[in-house]
């Protein structure tokens, strides 16, 4: 368990097998599996927020180790792609592989089914398939910091081997943030990248594997 402050940004690290989860003010990007209440009670308390605290919660995609947490903020609305909604909604086990992690997925409603170009707090929805079908990165073009969720970390990409992954369309999403100027990259799990993104991501492209 771990956590890192990044400007007004707190990362919190709870497992190998949780999400990120990051903190900004009133909102929350991705909630883990939702297996590790009494840690993530714990940094709030230090950090002197509670979860009624939240307002939003913003969902990159619909598997169970990055919304499996969401049941944690009684006042958050949620906020998903309409394509990966359905999966929350109807308590879709399977396809949001909560069995594989051991739990079971509650259905929740989603309050906001976005699409790209939907914007809340200064961050920019930027749809970004090919971990799922209704993957999003989240870009803050003032700050320039994208939250990349499962389709680029700091060591490679994400996986394409799952339900509703797709990897031309991975490749064609990683092209797009390419364009993008971002100063820090922040994933959904592992390290941040706080330096030279552009160089880590031509890198990446360079030595990817043939499959993903």
């Amino acid at each position: 368990m771990q956590t890192k402050r990044i400007g007004n940004i707190i990362l919190i690290q709870l497992s190998d097998t949780d999400s990120n989860i990051y903190l900004i003010d009133d909102m929350v990007i991705d909630t883990g599996t939702g297996f590790n209440f009494p840690r993530l009670y714990q940094i709030f308390k230090i950090y002197k927020k509670t979860f009624e605290d939240i307002k939003f919660i913003i969902n990159t995609h619909a598997h169970f180790d990055h919304i499996g947490g969401n049941g944690f903020f009684p006042n958050a609305k949620i906020i998903m792609h309409k394509l990966d909604a359905p999966v929350l909604e109807n308590g879709d086990s399977s396809t949001s592989y909560a069995d594989f992690f051991g739990g079971q997925l509650k259905k929740r409603k989603v309050d906001m089914k976005v699409e790209e170009g939907f914007e809340l707090n200064g961050l920019e929805v930027i749809h970004t398939p090919g971990h799922t079908p209704g993957s999003i990165s989240l870009y803050n073009r003032k700050e320039k910091i994208l939250f990349s969720g499962d389709l680029i970390f700091a060591d490679g990409f994400g996986r394409t081997d799952l339900v509703g992954g797709n990897r031309e369309d991975l490749m064609k999403s990683i092209e797009k943030i390419k364009g993008l100027e971002i100063e820090k990259l922040l994933p959904g799990h592992g390290e941040p990248v706080l330096k030279m993104v552009k160089e880590r991501i031509e890198f990446l492209l360079k030595n990817e594997p043939e499959e993903v």
